[in-house]
């Protein structure tokens, strides 16, 4: 097997005292991808007719409301998240 190496300087490891660094990460493009991921879902359980007949017929409405809330989410975050945006 091959030997355990010390992380190297600047990283970090189990017990090293190295700094993480967080992701560069569009918040808006994330809120887009999840936006994705409701319209798919929307159109799985329009196209399978046992996912919103009988006591499934509000399945529909989860997607939607996750489509809803996603664009107000959007809207936030591209508006510049309020007042947020001087906090330190």
């Amino acid at each position: 097997m091959s030997e355990s190496q010390p992380p190297a300087e600047g990283q970090a490891g189990p017990g090293g005292d190295g700094e993480l660094k967080p992701l560069a990460v569009s918040t808006a493009r994330v809120v887009l991808w999840g936006q994705l991921g409701w319209v798919v879902t929307l159109a799985v359980v329009l196209a399978v007719p046992v996912l919103h007949q009988g006591e499934r017929h509000w399945w529909p409405w989860v997607p939607v409301a996750g489509l809803v809330l996603g664009f107000i989410g959007f809207s936030y975050v591209r508006r510049g998240r309020g007042n947020a945006a001087g906090a330190d």
